[in-house]
């Protein structure tokens, strides 16, 4: 098993690493060429900037009993369509069984952004220290999870 993150404006790599080091599970943060990128633990892969290159090649390189980290609901249904399990930065896990209406949910958001000035969604709040420890504790029980059921 290995970790692979989407680490372009990810606000959780290093608890991430944190977790991967304890438990002794390789990571690999993928990025674009737009963003600088250090780390004592982990793999970097920097990637050709251009869209949706390094969401392309984090699909290419994560198999069957992986971790992906990702807030791209296309990545994880792509990570999911591969056996890998789909974390969120919220700590949401990606599942089989809710990923058809998350991309539903960004479907129409984005409907609606098109549609013009008359419907105005409210972006994403600021990170909070809870928000760090939602995923922290959600992000242990899924590695807990992986190793119990015997994906590793």
């Amino acid at each position: 098993m290995k970790i692979y993150i989407d680490a372009d404006a990810c606000p959780v790599v290093k608890i991430a690493e944190r977790i991967a080091k304890k438990h002794r599970i390789p990571s690999v943060l993928l990025c674009d060429t737009n963003h600088v990128l250090t780390s004592d633990y982990s793999e970097i892969k920097v990637i050709g900037a251009g869209a949706d290159a390094v969401d392309f090649a984090l699909i290419s390189l994560c198999k069957k009993g992986d971790v992906v980290i990702t807030q791209d609901y296309g990545v994880a249904a792509m990570a999911l369509g591969k056996g890998a399990y789909c974390i969120h930065q919220s700590g949401k896990w990606y599942t089989n069984e809710n990923i058809d209406g998350m991309l539903m949910e960004r479907h129409m958001a984005r409907k609606a952004r098109s549609a013009g000035k008359k419907h105005h969604l409210k972006g994403t709040s600021k990170r909070t220290a809870e928000d760090d420890k939602r995923f922290e504790e959600s992000f242990e029980r899924l590695i807990e999870y992986i190793k119990i059921s015997g994906s590793v």
